[in-house]
């Protein structure tokens, strides 16, 4: 497994690797890795006889106050779980690699970006896409490989690749969750025992949400409250708990199409985010 730091490093292996005729399959991460990252990782594997493994914190995406000094860096555990996926080359380039001075170009998806994590969260998505763009462009992969978890994220990228023209496939991987239900995150470290209980207050709201749709209720109203309910039960008071459409985002009065049940929720210090599709 090759790390490489540089930018010029990665255009280059790159490059090689396409004369050569292979395929290039990208997985964009900050580090911390967990088994969800790794079930990207091995469907990547699958699909292109390349798999890189990008391991950068983006600074830009952290507002004021968040958790960017203390965000967890487990470079020795990454590197052996990355070993164990088979990955090809590790990018893993400095902050002033990724944005030397004079830096002043943003990539924006406007109106998917507007709602929900957008609200709360003002600058994180044109920072994502902004860095998620420069990853494409240095590493030209064929595809990439993005979790369903963060959702917002992965409309906002694939909005991006089709309005951009980035000739890459964007694939989706399922929610990976502990055996209790928690979404696996990165941040989940953060959380204290009694913490981690109440975190399950989410998982559990989407269930409820999603024992209403299959016994046929389409009021989003209705499946919202069920989930809201849950929380509440826990003592969880979340930033949101929204039924939108699953591709838009946009909001629906009646369900006639598939739908994405989102919750976001601090608990103690730590932002958790977790969603399920419904009817899809």
């Amino acid at each position: 497994m090759l790390t490489l730091k540089s930018l010029g490093a990665m255009r280059q292996w790159s490059a090689q690797a396409r004369r050569a005729g292979e395929t290039i399959a990208l997985v964009p991460t900050m580090g911390a890795l967990h088994a969800g990252h790794l079930s990207l990782m091995l469907e990547a594997r699958k699909r292109a006889s390349n798999l890189v493994v990008s391991l950068f914190v983006n600074p830009t995406q952290f507002a004021p106050g968040e958790d960017l000094t203390r965000y967890p860096r487990t470079w020795e555990a990454d590197c052996a779980l990355m070993e164990s996926a088979r990955v090809d080359a590790v990018f893993a380039p400095s902050v002033e690699e990724m944005y030397p001075p004079g830096t002043q170009t943003w990539v924006e998806v406007s109106e998917l970006t507007r709602e929900l994590c957008g609200r709360y969260r003002p600058g994180h998505f044109r920072a994502v896409t902004t860095v998620v763009a420069k990853l494409f462009n240095l590493v030209q992969p064929h595809l990439a490989i993005f979790g369903a978890k963060d959702y917002q994220q992965l409309l906002a990228v694939r909005q991006m690749v089709r309005d951009l023209d980035f000739d890459i496939e964007i694939v989706a991987m399922p929610i990976v969750r502990e055996p209790d239900g928690l979404a696996l995150s990165s941040r989940n470290a953060y959380l204290s025992a009694d913490e981690r209980l109440r975190a399950l207050s989410l998982s559990r709201g989407l269930r409820a949400a999603a024992a209403l749709f299959e016994r046929g209720e389409r009021n989003p109203l209705v499946l919202g409250a069920a989930a809201r309910q849950e929380l509440a039960a826990a003592g969880v008071a979340p930033q949101y708990v929204e039924v939108r459409d699953a591709a838009t985002l946009a909001d629906v009065d009646r369900i006639c199409s598939p739908v994405v049940v989102a919750i976001a929720a601090v608990i103690g210090t730590t932002r958790l985010i977790d969603n399920m599709v419904l009817g899809g």
